[in-house]
């Protein structure tokens, strides 16, 4: 008689290392790679390391590398933990090398640098996504997948909190802080992520997606609202440190609205993920960007501290609530192989995020009924979110067509 161990099926091995390594690459990839230079960009400006003028174009090449890293990111449809792996290398090398970076070094460095930094940033997302959602469709605990998205709140926190209490240090010594913490976070997902599969997609994904229509115009509406929602969020993503250290010259208290962004977006993740699984993930993503137009109003009809932190927690509470959302819709529209069709929305959300700072340019300097070029864009912004907010809620009444994943 055998006495060989039974093999554990699919359905009978723990998630959580693969809830942790998409946790933890979130953290890493968005945290660090995609949002860290927002809290570093006011103390780079106070050591004389950067100016505003060319802060606004180094964020700008952050935009187009993730515009090109989501373009690009179905290279890894096949194996997307290996897509994973090395964009998380590329975001701590990219880190650490922002250190050595500064008014005296080459005049692209810093351009170039936060562009690679970009496309790392979407190539982890779309993979993290996809590989890990399908993961643990395969183990039958598909809603256990809202947990890997608290990661990119915990990430934002921990950059925020590490620039609020390192706030008098050099803004390259924290750059190195970040770089190694980033290394070490790669390094925990490639453990953790080792013999957690990268088969494709199983037999009968394969024939449920054969089956099931899958309407292209439904496609193309997500792709939308996902395009719009990036250019909405932008500008409190982008500016409110620099909008609340006009406000308040102590980092003290201006390098606090990145800690909250992060904090709020974490917990507000943990809060769906724990309570709101059964919510149509259409009208989650309504009610989200409902309250983002909230947040991204306020500033608008308050320059006010207390507007300003209002506004990072109404933001930073939706973004990734939205973005989770809208990726979960991503996966149930293509159960067979969803990296492209997420990889299309990420491109839309990285458009619509470039446009932002654009508008901005284009409008200039000098006020219009009394706003400026970041209030006229913010409330372009709020009304666009506003309406595919309600769109969103109408598309997601519920029907036999539309299921909940579970």
């Amino acid at each position: 008689m055998s006495t060989r161990p039974h093999a554990p099926t699919d359905s009978e091995r723990t998630p959580w290392p693969v809830v942790g390594s998409g946790l933890v690459a979130l953290a890493v990839a968005m945290g660090i790679g995609r949002f860290a230079f927002t809290p570093l960009m006011p103390l780079m400006m106070r050591d004389g390391t950067l100016t505003a003028a060319a802060g606004a174009e180094w964020a700008s090449a952050n935009y187009v590398g993730y515009l090109v890293g989501a373009l690009t990111a179905s290279w890894f449809a096949r194996d997307p933990r290996r897509g994973l792996l090395m964009s998380l290398a590329g975001v701590a090398l990219t880190t650490v090398a922002m250190a050595a970076v500064d008014h005296d070094g080459p005049a692209g460095a810093g351009i170039g640098l936060r562009a690679l930094a970009g496309v790392f940033s979407a190539w982890a997302l779309v993979c993290a996504s996809g590989w890990c959602l399908a993961e643990l469709a395969r183990r039958g605990v598909a809603q256990r997948g809202a947990w890997i998205y608290t990661g990119v709140g915990l990430g934002i926190a921990l950059a925020g909190m590490l620039a609020w209490l390192g706030g008098l240090q050099p803004a390259a010594r924290l750059w190195l802080d970040l770089g190694l913490v980033a290394g070490l976070g790669a390094l925990l997902v490639w453990f953790l992520s080792r013999g957690q599969g990268t088969a494709s997609a199983g037999i009968g994904e394969r024939e449920a997606t054969a089956v099931v229509r899958r309407p292209r115009n439904g496609q193309t509406a997500l792709v939308l609202c996902y395009g719009i929602f990036g250019f909405g969020y932008i500008v409190p993503a982008t500016f409110l440190p620099a909008m609340a250290r006009e406000l308040a010259s102590d980092p003290k208290v201006f390098g606090l609205t990145w800690p909250l962004f992060g904090l709020a977006a974490a917990l507000s993740v943990a809060a769906v993920a724990r309570w709101l699984t059964q919510v149509p993930r259409r009208r989650l993503w309504a009610a989200a960007q409902g309250l983002m137009a909230l947040g991204t109003g306020l500033p608008l009809v308050a320059h006010t501290l207390w507007a300003v932190a209002a506004s990072a927690i109404l933001v930073g509470g939706t973004f990734m609530v939205a973005t989770m959302a809208g990726l979960q819709l991503a996966r149930e529209a293509r159960p067979d192989n969803p990296t492209p069709l997420l990889a299309r929305m990420t491109a839309a959300f990285a458009a619509g995020q470039i446009l932002g700072p654009v508008l901005v340019r284009i409008l200039g300097p000098g006020r219009r009924a009394g706003w400026d070029a970041l209030d006229c864009t913010g409330a372009v912004a709020t009304v666009l979110l506003v309406l595919t907010a309600v769109w969103l809620w109408r598309a997601g009444r519920p029907s036999p067509e539309s299921v909940v994943l579970a």
